[in-house]
């Protein structure tokens, strides 16, 4: 019920205005009686009545015109003093209306002014004209206290109200700044399931057309040999078909998917290199330095890396050898992916191919960099830097 009322006080805001006057010009006169009559100083009524009526009607601007519904009830509460009225808290009902609204609309500083100079101004009332000659304690104190208080309550209800829009502000601003994470984090994971959607076709259909390629020849030349091509075939389009629904499968939101293997990694170089072997180009892998495990995400994105330039090795390099170098270090990893021969490209003709860009930023997310590029001495050369975990570096090297 009171935040019902509470709802049409705030749409209606003249209509409680009015009220107010009304109650308050009620109260007053109420006041004025007990001055008169209950005091036992038979002072004239009409006065008093008059000042009380001419101090509720200004409350009606007391949105408005804060500072000065004050200063024309502190007028009128002087007048009502000088006549001999005793100050009640009834008899400055409006007064006390009117320097609540002064700490309610306006800044401290102008309710402290106001307050102070009200109070000033009934002191030297009480002190200048009593001529009822009411106890000089009661006639100075009673009307100060009561000056003061409305308008600190006045001050602290705008307070509470100013904190209260300050919290939910915050609450606002806070709440779109979690929606506004949501969505970059939305765009980042789409971004990187097309990243991983790219990589996985580009890869697989690379080499399922270079074997089917190859077997179409050997159908024709060396018929004993096509079957175990065509084998291979099916092994990489099956492959192909696994990693598009494990990453696929990251969109589904209900709790009964199946759980997704692990991604893959620098481990599975050698069935990587022989799956482009059955393709016909032959890759050989050099280790320097003690290999060590990268973060997950950083050995995903080397191992996209290298398929990706191998693949691009596949499409576009007129070879058929590639040498992938691993050269570990105390703090990096340098990996390098180079061929010999034809230039390469890792984009198509057109040059909107999305390789080069993909692997870019790749080594990007991972804290490296990368460089790809013609080598001088012919062919094409990739070349990444990926960060390691400081870890005190062997001397030896390998090759396989």
């Amino acid at each position: 019920m009171s935040a019902h009322w509470q709802v049409r006080a705030l749409s209606h805001p003249r209509r409680v205005d009015i009220a107010l006057v009304l109650v308050l010009l009620a109260f007053s006169v109420a006041g004025t009686v007990f001055s008169s009559f209950v005091l036992d100083q038979r002072l004239a009524i009409w006065p008093a009545v008059l000042q009380s009526a001419i101090g509720c009607s200004a409350l009606l601007w007391r949105r408005s015109h804060p500072r000065t519904v004050v200063a024309v009830n502190a007028l009128c509460a002087a007048v009502d003093a000088s006549l001999g009225y005793l100050l009640t808290p009834l008899l400055q009902g409006p007064l006390m209306a009117a320097l609540y609204s002064l700490g309610l609309f306006t800044d401290r500083r102008n309710t402290r002014i106001g307050a102070a100079l009200t109070a000033a101004l009934l002191v030297a009332t009480a002190l200048v004209a009593n001529p009822s000659h009411h106890n000089l304690l009661l006639a100075t104190l009673n009307p100060v206290a009561w000056v003061f208080l409305p308008a600190v309550l006045g001050t602290a209800v705008q307070l509470r109200r100013d904190y209260v829009a300050a919290v939910r502000a915050r609450a606002e601003d806070a709440e779109q700044t979690r929606e506004e994470e949501a969505r970059r984090r939305v765009a980042q994971e789409r971004i990187r399931i097309a990243r991983e959607l790219h990589d996985v076709v580009a890869h697989h259909l690379a080499l399922a057309n270079a074997q089917a390629g190859t077997a179409a020849h050997l159908v024709r030349v060396h018929s004993d040999q096509a079957g175990a091509m065509l084998d291979s075939l099916k092994e990489t389009t099956a492959s192909a078909l696994r990693e598009m629904k494990a990453t696929v499968g990251l969109l589904r939101q209900d709790n009964e998917s199946e759980p997704l293997g692990p991604a893959p990694g620098l481990a599975q170089l050698e069935e990587l290199t022989a799956v482009f072997a059955s393709a016909g180009l032959t890759v050989r892998i050099e280790i320097e330095g003690e290999a060590r495990p990268l973060p997950p995400g950083a050995d995903l994105s080397a191992y996209r890396i290298v398929q990706e330039a191998l693949t691009n090795v596949t499409k576009h390099a007129a070879t058929a050898t590639a040498q992938v170098r691993l050269a570990y270090s105390a703090d990096r990893l340098t990996l390098t992916v180079s061929n010999e021969g034809l230039r390469v490209s890792v984009a198509p003709p057109s040059g909107r191919g999305f390789g080069l860009i993909g692997m870019q930023e790749r080594a990007h997310s991972a804290g490296g960099t990368l460089h790809a590029g013609p080598r001088p001495e012919g062919g094409f050369e990739v070349t990444c830097t990926l960060p390691l975990p400081l870890h005190q570096q062997p001397e030896g090297s390998r090759t396989t």
